[in-house]
């Protein structure tokens, strides 16, 4: 079966979370996006993060080995592709398990631009904290984006 990989930055870092809405998901291991930043933005249906262009900033990724029906799954929960669209990316992986990098080709999901800066709701913090926790990603860079959303709000 044709496997893809897919970099996760929000709520999917999340490994329970993940291994539940994609069973046959497999951790492959971290990247670092160079030149995008964090930022909550949403809808009625609530905030989410997302990904904007930022030469300054850095993203970390939890790298996934996802098949068609595990990436089926995810453009389903993502509102693929009216709610967020996919990008693919050539990055440095490093290995979950052996710390070897190698330039590999993933994919990510980002929200539509057009969408506005609005606060999320506290449970989905939660869910993306444990995922940095997972991940061992310094927390900062998930306050920034909290801090970030505030800001574009006024």
């Amino acid at each position: 079966m044709v496997q893809r990989l897919y970099g996760a930055y929000g709520s999917n870092l999340n490994v329970d979370q993940m291994l539940r809405r994609c069973p046959k998901a497999e951790l492959i291991g971290t990247a670092i996006l160079k030149g995008y930043e964090l930022l909550y933005k949403g809808s009625k249906s609530g905030a989410y993060l997302t990904i904007e262009p930022n030469p300054k900033e850095e993203v970390p990724l939890g790298i996934w080995s996802v098949d068609r029906v595990d990436e089926y799954h995810l453009d389903i929960y993502e509102g693929y592709p009216s709610f967020y669209y996919k990008k693919e990316f050539e990055l440095e992986v490093k290995d979950y398990y052996t710390g070897i990098v190698s330039k590999q080709t993933i994919f990510i999901y980002i929200m539509d631009e057009n969408r506005i800066a609005q606060i999320p709701r506290k449970h989905y913090v939660a869910t993306c904290t444990i995922g940095y926790m997972d991940f061992g990603f310094d927390m900062n860079i998930l306050k920034a984006a909290y801090t970030r959303t505030k800001e574009r709000m006024v």
